[in-house]
């Protein structure tokens, strides 16, 4: 993988660190959508990117992650989900991986709060809860500079958000890096799901008088943002069609928190 100056990042591979006993701090759990979808792959190199600037300690499982089975357990094939379940954590506990990071909300709901009850216990973070703790510690220095004249807004995950309570740590990492952050009517525990939650995702809408993603983006809207911020994969392809649908690709963009961060850093 290459960065902004075209420099080349080798991604550490965690098999190969824990055979030499040097075994890493976190494992970064990319995640299906983080691997294979075209516009999270972006996602997943800028925070690789931000994890070679802080100097963390990590690696990722590469061919031997597979699916965390939340799509699974969702959609209500059971059996399916706890197949999945229980070779991720043999994989993961064979190299006595203690802490995750991942960027997507539906995966570190899963790892962190459905994993232990097969064993699977590790202490797991969101990327935004990351990076928070990151500012906090005075390890990651932002500035204003690159989101200088923009107005945002954040939309909350629903697995981050309603989930697992956690509000805070992505509005802390924004209000680093723009002066203008507004809130849309619906924020919070009151945040309206952008509509594929649940494994919606992979199924044909219900029957109705408006797409629950177009109902968002009338939030999105009107806070007259240049940009609406995600922290999750399903929120990115959703509020992206809803912009598109809505004929406003030339006024705003959706964007990862990761992604803002690396901006900023010029990565």
């Amino acid at each position: 993988m290459e960065t902004k100056d075209k420099v080349k990042i080798e991604v550490p591979i965690y098999s190969q660190l824990h055979a030499n006993g040097n075994a890493p701090e976190y494992l970064f759990w990319v995640g299906s959508a983080g691997a294979f979808d075209d516009r999270y792959t972006k996602v997943t190199r800028d925070f690789v990117k931000i994890l070679h600037h802080l100097g963390i300690s990590y690696g990722v499982l590469g061919v031997e992650e597979s699916d965390s089975g939340d799509a699974a357990r969702r959609a209500g094939n059971e059996m399916l989900f706890q197949m999945q379940a229980m070779m991720n954590i043999e994989v993961m506990n064979a190299y006595e991986v203690k802490k995750i990071i991942t960027c997507d909300p539906h995966d570190f709901n899963t790892l962190k709060n459905e994993y232990p009850d097969y064993d699977g216990k590790y202490e797991v973070w969101h990327h935004s809860q990351f990076l928070e703790m990151m500012l906090e510690e005075g390890k990651l220095k932002l500035s204003k500079k690159a989101l200088a004249g923009k107005k945002i807004t954040f939309h909350d995950p629903c697995y981050l958000g309603r989930g697992n309570k956690e509000y805070e740590a992505p509005r802390k990492v924004l209000d680093s890096l723009a002066e203008n952050r507004v809130e849309m009517k619906r924020s919070k525990s009151f945040a309206l799901c952008c509509g594929a939650g649940g494994a919606q995702m992979f199924k044909e809408a219900e029957k109705g008088n408006k797409e629950v993603n177009m109902e968002r983006m009338e939030d999105v809207t009107e806070t007259k943002c240049d940009i609406v911020v995600t922290g999750c994969p399903f929120c990115m392809t959703m509020l992206t069609d809803g912009i598109k649908f809505s004929e406003q690709e030339e006024t705003m963009k959706n964007m990862d928190l990761a992604e803002l961060v690396a901006l900023e850093l010029g990565l």
